[in-house]
């Protein structure tokens, strides 16, 4: 993959600094997405709320980094996937269905994406599809059960599904970035590792906290 790829120059020395802030960001902030239910607004509220909550900025961006490190058609189908089995998850979240695992379930996305990342793991296109699909169904049930407290929730969720693909988008050209650097696997590597441990921080607070 990487040997019949040019190296990046000013590009490769860029994504390197790009995905290595990402690594340090996840390290030095272990914010959860849902430690204040009091979800305010409404457009502007829900395009906010991933990116001020760590996980689901994590595993969003995380899903096109993995994409972009897949390939076609995964590239373009993982991050049509997560929005879509999030809005069914949001859907489940509204309803008067308790799921006590979905914090545990969104930690453990966080660390199982980052190590995909890191390890360079490559999967069938179904298989791959299961996974960022079932997470997708956690992350949007734990916003579901917020929706109802937001002042306008067609507007708060607008927002939150642009977010959501914009984070995805910044993801893949991260990830297109990093597989056109000089250091590629290295980059990788360590972005992936640093996730997966944020999502180690984000699966204990979750079973301990």
């Amino acid at each position: 993959m990487a040997e019949s790829r040019r190296p990046g120059g000013a590009k490769g020395r860029w994504a390197a600094r790009a995905l290595l802030f990402a690594a340090a960001l996840s390290c030095s902030m272990p914010l959860l997405a849902h430690e204040d239910n009091s979800t305010e607004g409404g457009f502007f509220a829900g395009l906010m709320h991933p990116i001020m909550g760590l996980d689901h900025l994590l595993a969003m961006v995380s899903v096109g980094i993995w994409g972009a490190v897949l390939g076609r058609p995964l590239l373009y189908l993982l991050p049509v996937i997560f929005p879509t089995v999030m809005t069914l998850g949001a859907i489940v979240g509204m309803g008067d269905f308790p799921i006590g695992f979905a914090e545990v379930a969104i930690g453990l996305s966080v660390l199982v994406l980052g190590a995909l990342i890191a390890l360079r793991v490559s999967l069938p296109v179904w298989a791959a599809s299961l996974i960022v699909g079932a997470f997708a169904l956690f992350h949007g049930y734990a916003h579901g059960r917020e929706l109802p407290l937001a002042a306008d929730p067609v507007a708060y969720s607008s927002g939150f599904v642009l977010a959501t693909g914009l984070l995805h988008l910044a993801g893949v050209g991260l990830g297109w970035a990093a597989a056109r650097a000089r250091h590629e696997r290295l980059i990788l590597k360590s972005v992936g590792l640093a996730i997966a441990a944020a999502g180690t921080v984000f699966l204990y607070r979750s079973l301990f906290g």
